[in-house]
């Protein structure tokens, strides 16, 4: 590929200390508390127990890095619940130093908006990220913040021809396209997995859900023209040879090979 590519995913926890500040509570409150209060609230109001944007706290944001030089899997990871801020400055300091186009599989509904509000929380600094022609004027007709750009392409959006009503789901487009899905959890279960102190888990999942992004991006390509047949083979080689050197010492790598063949 001539120009780089940055696929991401983002997983989160809820932000306990944020809703016990806003909610007024104690400090002496414990974090189950706090959050089984909350939860007992939404369900008496009908309400969704979906923690809202602004209160997601980012874990993990996994990239698959493709440029000329090859194709690199990489996570940022909070992992002394104290570094959230400075994982999302260097999500944004890749996107500064190689200005990639940025894929997403509903990163527009939900990873995106959630580093905005939490990078505005943390001070983040994010210069072309936010750049709509003000310092580049290349970037007025193409930018990572216009819907209908290409410089972050929300693959399921446009899939969906940005009607919300025909939304699929990741896991279910990667295994009908013969790739292997997720694995080992969903969503759903990592606050749980985060209790339990399963950081790895989280991010080895995490891994894997972005590299369904890639080679679902992969597909796309080949379908508007943007791989041959033989170079989207050759693409799918490279990603199976490059997991193949990973799994060795990331087990997980080694079950999405499995899970593939």
């Amino acid at each position: 590929m001539n120009s780089p590519v940055l696929v991401f995913d983002i997983e989160t926890i809820p932000d306990i200390a944020g809703l016990r500040a806003i909610r007024g509570m104690p400090a002496q409150a414990s974090d189950e508390q706090v959050y089984a209060d909350w939860l007992a609230e939404r369900k008496e109001n009908g309400q969704s127990d979906f923690m809202p944007l602004h209160l997601q706290r980012v874990l993990v944001i996994s990239c698959v890095f493709r440029n000329s030089e090859g194709l690199r899997v990489h996570s940022f990871v909070d992992r002394d619940g104290q570094s959230e801020g400075k994982v999302i400055q260097t999500f944004f300091n890749t996107l500064e130093k190689h200005t990639p186009q940025l894929v997403s599989w509903n990163g527009g509904g939900f990873d995106l908006p959630v580093l905005h509000y939490r990078g505005l929380l943390h001070g983040v600094v994010a210069d072309k990220y936010w750049d709509q022609g003000e310092d580049d004027r290349e970037f007025k007709w193409n930018n990572y913040i216009g819907r209908y750009h290409t410089r972050h392409l929300d693959l399921m959006d446009l899939l969906a021809l940005y009607q919300p009503k025909n939304n699929a789901p990741l896991d279910v487009m990667a295994k009908l396209c013969g790739f292997p899905g997720k694995l080992g959890m969903d969503g759903s279960a990592v606050y749980p997995a985060y209790l339990q102190g399963q950081l790895e888990d989280i991010r080895c999942y995490c891994e894997t859900d972005v590299m369904n992004t890639y080679l679902l991006y992969c597909r796309f390509q080949k379908m508007r023209g943007g791989l041959l047949d033989k170079e989207y083979m050759q693409e799918i080689e490279l990603v199976k040879s490059a997991l193949s050197d990973l799994s060795p010492s990331q087990p997980h790598w080694q079950a999405y090979l499995q899970a593939w063949s």
